[in-house]
């Protein structure tokens, strides 16, 4: 593979998954983890994604005051926060993870809706001040600079004592047999404790990151009660799931 294909390569991966791992990357393209370094350093002088220890993240996953355009189909994922608004109601209790899907349902949230919120990520509780008649609750604990997300035992902890009726539960891939996944461990600890503090866990993903596989499991597919994507419900790439007893918007 040519350096300009590895390039955009790497740069498609990013904008999907919002981060990829050196030693991935590397892998799948079957060049070096020194190769990879230098294309990706080349990305971030570009200012086309941030570099990160050991990888890169999308420019939109990095910062949340990134203008739109710079997240990556934005379109996509506005459709499926608004199906995703569509399941709310006021006097609901709901739990958002990180993600720039998530950040977007947060941004689109009629300010009307009277909700209760409770959100690990920094990005989202600040978007979510802008709305009057929802009432933020921060979950707290030890950072991830990359993500901007709470993580670790007191995060974990205090999910333990909440049972939300809604979580959107934002995910890297997922696929029917192995589940949903991520590359970082403590954020599927995170997101373990996220599903245990939920009545309803709903995947918002843009239909890309279907049928991919990350390291680290989640959960198996049959824990989520709906998958909200870009596609109507009956397009055949969402037969598999559809036929995995997910309710599909």
């Amino acid at each position: 593979m040519l350096k300009e294909e590895r390039k955009q390569f790497i740069l498609n991966e990013v904008r999907i998954h919002n981060r990829v791992l050196l030693t991935d990357i590397a892998e799948l393209v079957k060049v070096s983890v020194d190769t990879v370094r230098r294309d990706i350093k080349e990305l971030h002088d570009e200012k086309k994604l941030k570099k990160v220890h050991g990888g890169a993240i999308s420019l939109g996953f990095y910062n949340y005051n990134t203008p739109g355009k710079k997240v990556y189909s934005i379109e996509k994922k506005s459709h499926i926060a608004r199906k995703a608004i569509r399941l709310l109601k006021s006097g609901q209790v709901i739990l958002l993870s990180g993600g720039t899907t998530n950040l977007e349902l947060a941004r689109l949230l009629p300010p009307g809706l009277s909700v209760t919120c409770f959100t690990p990520s920094l990005s989202i509780a600040n978007e979510l001040l802008t709305k009057q008649n929802t009432e933020v609750i921060l979950i707290g604990g030890k950072l991830s600079k990359n993500s901007r997300i709470a993580v670790g035992g007191t995060a974990i902890n205090m999910l333990s004592d909440i049972k939300v009726d809604i979580c959107f539960l934002g995910t890297n891939s997922i696929d029917v047999g192995h589940g949903l996944t991520e590359f970082d461990w403590e954020i599927v600890e995170m997101k373990k404790a996220m599903i245990r503090a939920s009545k309803k866990v709903v995947s918002p993903s843009i239909s890309e990151k279907l049928n991919t596989i990350q390291r680290y499991k989640i959960c198996d597919i049959e824990d989520i009660d709906i998958l909200i994507t870009e596609l109507e419900p009956d397009n055949e790439v969402l037969e598999r799931f559809g036929n995995s007893n997910i309710v599909l918007l």
